[in-house]
């Protein structure tokens, strides 16, 4: 499995990430077994979150036989420092471990997450002492709203983003490149999600795939296209959708190693993108 820089701070990541959601409501020999198979694979990217439902009691004695071989990253939801506190303790006991290789703050997405998270009594200020403490090594966020994510990386050094970064979103609702030309400017690694998505799951409609609140793509040659194209961008991972027969082709897609998109095979990817609603849009359009 390729590695790529995580950003200046001399760490490789795998550019194939295992979303811990993959272990959600799984039996342990399953999580164990998934655990095994991606590391016997690669990847050395996990990433985990407490709204993923157990994922994070499930992911903890999955992983411990190659904790100090891997690179995890958390989140926190909450906004403010004392709700934070209290996260951060459960999600370092639950994954059995001392310290995040990254903590992110989590769907960053309204002025108000900005405000509260960043200001006086915010989480942030949680996230600095932790940092101290030697709990945290490196600060992120994932966001869901280009104008934050700039805003975010204007404001603070942050060693890295997470947010969604797919073909129909750039080309169909303009949301990601300029992220990545913020990241770029502040030198922080961009971490992608979404690349293998399709579109929105009509209102009413049941979800395809009950581990992905969108679309994911269902044609297996069209998602490894999607994932080949977000990895052509300066990205340093892509987490694939949270299932994990969709991680396995995604993991196909580059165990080879990573080739970019081919005109012909951008030319397929664009006219597949035709119509399709993205998942994200930046503001104005």
């Amino acid at each position: 499995m390729e590695k790529r820089a995580y950003g200046s701070s001399g760490i490789d990541l795998s550019i194939v990430g295992f979303g811990g959601i993959i272990v959600s409501n799984v039996s342990t020999k399953d999580a164990a077994n998934h655990v095994a198979e991606a590391y016997d694979g690669g990847i050395n990217y996990f990433d985990v979150a407490p709204t993923y439902g157990n994922a994070q009691e499930m992911l903890g004695p999955a992983l411990k036989p190659y904790r100090d071989k891997v690179f995890l990253a958390c989140k926190t939801g909450k906004r403010t420092a004392a709700e934070g506190q209290a996260e951060l303790e459960e999600s370092l006991r639950l994954l059995e471990t001392d310290h995040f290789d990254l903590y992110q703050l989590h769907a960053m997405t309204t002025e108000e997450d900005y405000a509260t998270a960043m200001g006086p009594g915010g989480v942030m200020e949680m996230i600095a002492k932790a940092v101290e403490k030697g709990q945290i090594r490196n600060v992120g966020f994932s966001a869901h709203s280009a104008e934050i994510a700039v805003k975010l990386l204007d404001n603070f050094d942050f060693a890295s983003v997470l947010t969604p970064l797919n073909f129909a979103a750039i080309w169909n609702g303009g949301f990601g490149p300029q992220i990545i030309t913020k990241a770029q400017e502040k030198g922080a690694a961009f971490l992608a999600l979404k690349a293998m998505a399709r579109t929105k799951v009509p209102e009413g409609q049941e979800r395809p795939n009950p581990r992905c609140w969108y679309e994911p793509i269902p044609e297996r040659d069209i998602a490894q296209l999607a994932l080949r194209f977000t990895l052509g961008q300066p990205v340093t991972a892509a987490i694939p959708p949270g299932d994990i027969e969709l991680f396995r082709i995604a993991v196909d897609a580059v165990k080879d190693g990573f080739k970019p998109l081919s005109a012909g095979e951008e030319k397929v990817l664009r006219d597949y993108a035709q119509g399709l609603q993205p998942l994200f849009e930046a503001a104005g359009r």
